[in-house]
């Protein structure tokens, strides 16, 4: 029987498959967040003298082992159980008796569920986190090592001014520094303790709430029970939102190692071991990983869309509705890791090619440097852009391939030391 249902009726099996959905499949991931959880709100029953300090107890051993079986992975939510919430109690009351009915006093399953999110969720924000920072290390070590090798630049698609792989990796590392404070805003809106708003609207008991947000080390708690219900799917919509940063960035990245893998391009390689052959043309060197990559990243830069679209029209309460939610982000948080190891993994080993901007192709690329020459010789900028524009049409431009950039943030001063003071200042 569920938590909530009457012994008058039973619920019809198609409504039951219907609405439980994924629950039973995902809340395993939410279950060492249920435990805790439960300790926490068992050790402040007690404190408040809703529970007697042998309830506590019992409830704690019982629990703890419940806990070591999830850590073993020995635990199940058994069929015709409709979530961890139920099938945790269920356990407590099946090995303990009465004392597991005791320990939902003073909360519902819907300050239950936001609980376990938020305290899983905290933990995703840190590996998810500590994942961006390991790519952010490999592109500043790759960014150093290749500093001196230059590359072209475009715009438009269309050759442009020299850079180098210093600065192309360099420009990558920092828009991770941006994505790093995405990342910690969404954990600090999620950082705030929720259990105790019950089903939104408190509870008569004398709850302490600072005493569980202490327990669960929250950094604060969601002071308004309202509010902190309303909490649901809006604090997974900041997860989302940081997630399609990061995403929006790899998949970036991963497009521009494809495209400068390519033969017309020629730029980078990857060890063969890395890449995938064809059925058919014996030659292929395919970089799957990275167009798998922008794939998946692209995928999670529509999750943002995808949580306000179901939350969109939602008034203030309680709502099934936001079940959905987790089906698509706790998911997306897998994949987001994954693709950030293996985006780090294939930038560890690729190889650039020395020497690129000897190749007549990218003569253009130094038409600017050509300009600022006559500028340094004393002729107004727009006068030196229209001779050397001339001579290129004439034919006679015939450049040195010499590059002299120092400003910061520059092929000559990639500023890479600003940016790690930056990383470091907002890494959590």
């Amino acid at each position: 029987m569920k938590l909530w249902q009457k012994s008058t009726y039973t619920v019809n099996e198609k409504v039951d498959k219907f609405t439980v959905g994924k629950d039973r499949e995902l809340d395993i991931l939410l279950a060492p967040y249920d435990v805790k959880g439960s300790m926490a709100h068992a050790t402040m029953l007690a404190e408040v003298g809703l529970l007697t300090e042998e309830d506590k107890d019992i409830l704690l051993k019982g629990l703890q082992e419940i806990y070591e079986e999830i850590e073993k992975g020995d635990f199940v939510i058994e069929d015709g159980v409709e979530d961890v919430h139920s099938q945790v109690e269920m356990l407590l009351t099946q090995r303990y008796g009465d004392v597991g009915k005791r320990l939902h006093s003073g909360r519902s399953r819907n300050d239950q569920v936001l609980l376990d999110l938020k305290l899983y969720l905290r933990d995703a924000l840190k590996e998810v986190a500590n994942n961006t920072k390991a790519l952010f290390d490999t592109l500043i070590e790759k960014s150093e090592e290749f500093k001196d090798y230059l590359m072209p630049g475009y715009t438009h698609m269309q050759v442009a001014m020299p850079s180098s792989f210093g600065l192309w990796l360099g420009a990558y590392a920092e828009s991770l520094v941006d994505d790093m404070v995405m990342l910690k805003a969404a954990f600090d809106i999620t950082d705030r303790n929720p259990l105790g708003s019950a089903a939104g609207y408190g509870s008569s008991f004398p709850l302490n709430r600072t005493r569980t947000t202490e327990l669960m080390e929250f950094q604060s708690m969601a002071v308004n029970v309202v509010y902190a219900q309303m909490g649901r799917g809006k604090t997974e919509y900041h997860v989302a939102n940081a997630m399609a940063s990061v995403a929006a960035t790899v998949a970036k990245l991963s497009m521009d190692g494809c495209m400068y893998a390519g033969g017309n391009f020629g730029f980078i390689k990857f060890p063969n071991e890395f890449t995938t052959g064809s059925s058919i043309m014996p030659h292929k060197k395919n970089p799957d990983v990275l167009e798998l990559t922008r794939a998946k990243c692209n995928q999670i830069t529509s999750l943002p869309t995808q949580i306000m679209s179901i939350l969109s029209n939602l008034p203030v309460g309680y709502h099934r509705d936001l079940q959905q939610i987790k089906e698509i982000l706790l998911p997306a948080i897998e994949m987001l890791n994954d693709c950030l190891e293996m985006t780090k993994l294939m930038f560890e080993k690729m190889e650039p090619t020395k020497d690129l901007l000897e190749a007549p192709i990218y003569d253009y690329l130094f038409s600017v440097e050509e300009v600022n020459k006559l500028v340094l010789q004393g002729i107004p900028f727009r006068e030196a852009y229209v001779i050397v524009g001339e001579g290129i049409e004439k034919g006679e431009y015939n450049p040195e391939r010499s590059v002299n950039h120092s400003h910061e943030g520059s092929i000559g001063n990639l500023g890479n030391d600003i940016i790690k003071k930056r990383m470091e200042a907002t890494y959590f």
